[in-house]
């Protein structure tokens, strides 16, 4: 395997890990898992309420920047930095 092909394996299994918690914090905790999370409160909402509106959008935001600080860390590795 080359260089370039081993920078862009580790790049999709990054991406692929970010969108599976996603997924999961998203549609899973939002949808699919409404009715159970919302026996369980925070600040007063219902859990499945608070993944659904607010919880995903953090997570997402959360997940740019591990995608970019992990993406930093690969460009160094596989000396594809930029100045």
């Amino acid at each position: 395997m080359t260089n370039g092909e081993a920078y862009w394996k580790k790049n999709l299994n990054l991406m692929i890990v970010c969108l599976i918690i996603w997924f999961v914090v998203s549609f899973g905790f939002g949808i699919l898992l409404l009715q159970p999370l919302n026996n369980i409160h925070l600040g007063g909402y219902p859990l499945g309420f608070w993944f659904a509106q607010q919880g995903s959008m953090y997570v997402f935001v959360v997940l740019i920047f591990v995608y970019a600080a992990k993406m930093t860390k690969y460009d160094k590795e596989f000396d594809v930095e930029e100045d």
